[in-house]
């Protein structure tokens, strides 16, 4: 539990760093990362609700992302589509809660808070 509330804030700290400059086009050098994130973040939303975490709060974290970030239609898109693709890319593999699918969660957790934190620290104000 502190770990996700680490994660969050962590997330929250990159977005409201990104999101304090006006929207930027996709070759900004922290593109690739934000986008890994949102793709991380489907995959928790997927991982969690499968391992007994009911609700939306990894969808309302990729909500507050892109409210962050402001991005045109184009780059909403993006977005939109990677967190689907890390969503969709565990429904296939998982149906019920496993050692590796809990496994998978504390991965992705990690791989999250260090996404946030770089982003925030390399790309912040």
């Amino acid at each position: 539990m502190i770990r996700a509330s680490l994660f969050l804030a962590a997330c929250l700290a990159a977005s409201t760093a990104i999101g304090a400059r006006p929207a930027l086009a996709a070759e900004s050098p922290f593109e690739p990362g934000l986008m890994r994130l949102a793709e991380v973040l489907g995959s928790l939303h997927f991982l969690r609700n499968l391992c007994g975490e009911k609700g939306d709060r990894w969808r309302v974290e990729m909500e507050k992302l892109i409210a962050s970030e402001n991005p045109d239609p184009e780059r909403r898109a993006r977005f939109i589509a990677s967190f689907n693709r890390g969503y969709r890319s565990f429904g296939g593999t998982y149906t019920q809660c496993t050692a590796s699918a809990t496994e998978a969660i504390s991965r992705y957790m990690k791989e999250g808070e260090t996404l946030s934190r770089d982003i925030a620290s390399r790309y912040g104000n």
